[in-house]
């Protein structure tokens, strides 16, 4: 009896050490404590950035490895695996940090960092992959603790698997001693299911400007709230040296209720939200930073730098866990109106006393006034991070636009309701037979188009809900729509830009003289496209296919100036022109962009002078990019042209960030292919549409995460859907049973694995007292193998994690591959045969003679 009761204690101490084993993160730590870096004595007492705290819960040190950053206003980034497998949640943060030294800290998570290096410029970016913040610090914060039941989810099949930390370095004049910093934050995390997932949704201005000496500058930003009800908690505010106040609100039914309010100035932590608010969907929110620009000499713009400004409200919230989103963002001012009505209170600076501010502003002092050219070269890196953020653009499969029966799409445009405005060339065509080498037009005989080349359509279904432009075109080409609702439009043919009311039959104003190419201040030659300022009504025109300039003139259509010139031989330089194809413009910047087509770029200008201020060109637009599109919130589209024989490019759209120039994103169509894409337009939900002139269609696109929404609603109510459709429910049918299958056997096998070592036990122990069931042994020991491989296996997966940044990519690069150039063969002036040059004599790559002038 003794001797049993010996092996049971023996047994239970290994069963509790079997358990020990699969609970415990420290059992699974070898992995990340062989690859962790070792930190400089200087900064940290113990070499050990992971501590347990028992069975479910651990501490997680993330720090920089001894750094001393060489030159002021620098962003140092590092990262740090998630050190287990299976999912966990962060529930406190604690940071290690002084304002003496560090300007601000940002927490990431995702799934690939962008180096594996101990510690990198951040310029390379944070994370290869979609990336959530999770953190952020300034100005001497206290820790954050999260609310009972509520966390971050990391880690498992879906969270994310490394942390990288960013350390924006103020003034490099707190290292003159050349001491090491180790900055960073101490994460607490569970295994302990949380009931409510925490999120972060961060409403930011990026277009505000900030006159010097201006008293009280104001920088607005509302966004309507589409999803499911999130809980708010805590609130942070930042803004640089200038910010006075930032207040944040609920906007419901015309209710202005508080989420919090702040002198950035104060310790930038997340405060608690003092009353509980609760974001219902189709809720406004609505933030304001006041901004004074007294003692500043220089205009000041939202940038990296200290001598910049910013204006962000960040606040964290919890959902469901079946609901929850991670990461939010709103960059728009979607109702300015309404901020007449916003509570006093918003407009009041909190004061904060002089030791404090000088305690707070110790370092930054500024050394120099930067240009307006210096600050648009400047990588607005928090931005950046920001609009780069979970964000990809699909076709929307099941919009019934791309069956419309149109002519020649030449130009698309949005109107004050969000309609969709297509601008088509009906029975017309342009050919080579179109005009004389004097650009005159030859077919004037056929008359006018007698279909209306002006179509509303609803931008959901692709109803008609409007017509309008029979029998005044020859030869339609581009489209905008002024605030008031006003269609103004260009005819290559009639060498004319008109200005038509939405209801009026007979154009408001005409410029340009009927059928008469020119290139002096009453004429055009072959116009492309028009932008109507929105705030002073002045009228830019790009003129056009034989002339190679931007003239602008007043509301009433008089002259003002004019800018730009042929390109000549070698590099084109800033203000030459190779056809400008499009415009877009840039209210809160002052400045309009055009795609200079077939130079391949774009190049943006000063609308008060005409002054050049920057050129965007990637090697991926190819030689020809023919229309670009401006959304508020710092997003630019773009569209480029089919690639020419032996070249690579492919032809497809683009997302790119304003500021920095980059590309966030690219996309193609699913459904036919692009031949000649002419105009694109977005709206400010991030929708897409695409005119192509030879495929005579228009296209739709919305990011990733919509597409699906108003796929699965079709779906709902549409039981007889299209193929592609049956397809893609089935794909996420398949990988949502994978997914579920995935986690029951990981469950599953965890709790067997110890009951099958327990029986092993038991039986050797029965075997060796009775030496009667030898062979269950091997049967015993086959089993576990075989489940200790089904583990491996699983473990594996988890500890790789599914890359989706990497997924997605090669995705969509496999995707543009894949399309091979279509023939264009019936299309109207197709690319010629011979020479392969782009044409709906639009296209001419060679340089065209000078018009004649006309008076």
């Amino acid at each position: 009896m003794a001797g049993f009761i010996n092996n049971l204690l023996i047994l239970l101490l290994l069963f509790q050490n079997i358990c020990l084993g699969f609970r415990s993160p420290l059992s699974v730590f070898k992995r990340y404590k062989d690859t962790s870096r070792s930190l400089s004595s200087e900064c940290l007492g113990s070499d050990q950035p992971v501590i347990s705290f028992g069975l479910s819960d651990f501490a997680l040190d993330i720090r920089m490895p001894a750094v001393t950053p060489k030159q002021s206003d620098t962003y140092l980034c590092m990262s740090v695996p998630l050190p287990v497998n299976d999912e966990a949640y962060v529930v406190d943060f604690k940071p290690h940090a002084s304002m003496d030294t560090v300007h601000h800290m940002l927490l990431f998570g995702c799934n690939e960092p962008s180096s594996a290096e101990s510690y990198w410029d951040c310029d390379e970016g944070t994370c290869k992959d979609k990336s959530n913040i999770l953190y952020a610090w300034a100005r001497n914060a206290p820790p954050t603790r999260l609310p009972k039941g509520v966390g971050f989810r990391v880690g498992g099949e879906t969270g994310s698997r490394y942390f990288v930390l960013q350390v924006h370095y103020g003034d490099i004049g707190a290292f003159r001693d050349k001491h090491k910093d180790c900055s960073g934050v101490t994460l607490h995390l569970t295994h302990q299911k949380q009931p409510l997932i925490a999120g972060m949704y961060l409403m930011m201005s990026v277009n505000t400007v900030i006159p010097p000496g201006k008293k009280v500058v104001n920088a607005d930003i509302a966004c309507h709230y589409k999803r499911s009800p999130m809980h708010l908690f805590a609130y942070r505010v930042h803004t640089h040296r200038l910010g006075k106040v930032v207040s944040g609100y609920r906007v419901r039914n015309g209710q202005w209720t508080l989420i919090g309010r702040q002198s950035p100035q104060l310790p930038q932590a997340f405060y608690p939200v003092k009353y509980p608010v609760e974001i219902s969907y189709d809720d406004m929110l609505a933030a304001r930073c006041v901004f004074s620009g007294e003692g500043r000499t220089t205009e000041t713009h939202i940038g990296g730098t200290a001598n910049d400004e910013m204006c962000n409200f960040y606040i964290m919230y919890y959902m469901e866990a079946k609901h929850a989103v991670s990461y939010m963002t709103c960059t728009q001012n979607a109702n300015p109106e309404m901020f007449r009505n916003i509570p006093q209170e918003a407009n009041i600076p909190i004061p904060v006393k002089s030791d404090v501010l000088k305690m707070m502003h110790g370092h930054h002092e500024e050394t120099k006034d930067s240009d307006a050219s210096y600050l648009l070269q400047q990588a607005k890196k928090e931005e950046a991070e920001i609009l780069d953020q979970d964000f990809h653009i699909e076709e929307a499969v099941e919009w019934p636009g791309l069956d419309l029966k149109l002519g020649q799409v030449s130009g698309l445009a949005l109107d004050p309701e969000n309609n969709l405005v297509v601008f088509h060339r009906g029975d017309h065509v342009w050919d080579e037979n179109s005009f004389d080498s004097k650009f005159v037009y030859q077919q004037r005989g056929l008359g006018p188009i007698e279909q209306n080349t002006i179509l509303v359509l609803n931008p959901s279904n692709a109803n008609v809900l409007h017509s309008t432009g029979k029998s005044l075109f020859y030869l339609p080409h581009g489209l905008s729509i002024d605030k008031n609702g006003n269609y103004w439009v260009t005819d290559v043919a009639l060498h004319q830009v008109f200005k038509l009311g939405a209801n009026d039959k007979e154009p408001l104003l005409i410029l340009g003289v009927a059928l008469q190419p020119g290139s002096d201040k009453n004429h055009f030659c072959q116009p492309t496209d028009v932008a109507v300022d929105p705030v002073t009504g002045s009228i830019y025109v790009s003129d056009g296919y034989c002339n190679s300039r931007i003239i602008q003139f007043s509301p009433n259509g008089q002259y003002v100036m004019q800018w730009g010139e042929e390109t000549s031989l070698g590099k084109p330089r800033p203000g030459q022109f190779r056809i400008p194809h499009s415009l877009a413009l840039i209210p809160d910047l002052s400045q309009l962009c055009v795609a200079d087509r077939e130079n391949g770029r774009i190049q943006c200008f000063r609308l008060e002078t005409g002054e050049f201020t920057r050129e965007i060109k990637h090697k991926a637009f190819g030689r020809e990019l023919f229309a670009v599109s401006y959304v508020p919130g710092g997003l630019l589209f773009a569209v480029n042209g089919m690639p020419y024989p032996g070249e690579a490019e492919s032809v497809q759209g683009f997302v790119m960030n304003f500021s920095t120039g980059e590309i966030i994103d690219t996309f193609i169509p699913l459904r036919k292919s692009f031949e000649m894409p002419h105009d694109i337009v977005a709206s400010e939900d991030r929708t897409v549409f695409v005119g192509d002139v030879h495929a005579k269609a228009v296209w739709k696109f919305a990011s990733a995460e919509k597409s699906e929404t108003i796929a699965e609603a079709k779906l709902k109510n549409k039981p007889e859907s299209t193929d592609l459709l049956k397809n893609m429910d089935k794909q996420h049918l398949v990988q949502q049973a994978s997914s579920t299958g995935v986690s029951f056997v990981l469950i599953t096998t965890l709790l067997i694995i110890p009951v099958v070592v327990l029986l092993a036990i038991l039986v050797f122990i029965r075997w060796r007292k009775t030496t009667v069931y030898g062979d269950n042994s091997d049967g015993e020991h086959k089993l576990d193998s075989s489940s200790g491989r089904i583990l491996g296996r699983l473990r594996g997966k988890g500890g790789g994690g599914i890359n989706l940044g990497n997924f997605f990519a090669s995705h969509k690069g496999y995707s543009r591959k894949g399309f091979d150039r279509l023939s264009t063969e019936g299309s109207d002036q197709e690319k010629d045969e011979d020479d392969g040059t782009d044409s709906e004599e639009e296209c001419s790559a060679s340089p065209l003679p000078p018009a004649p002038s006309s008076s």
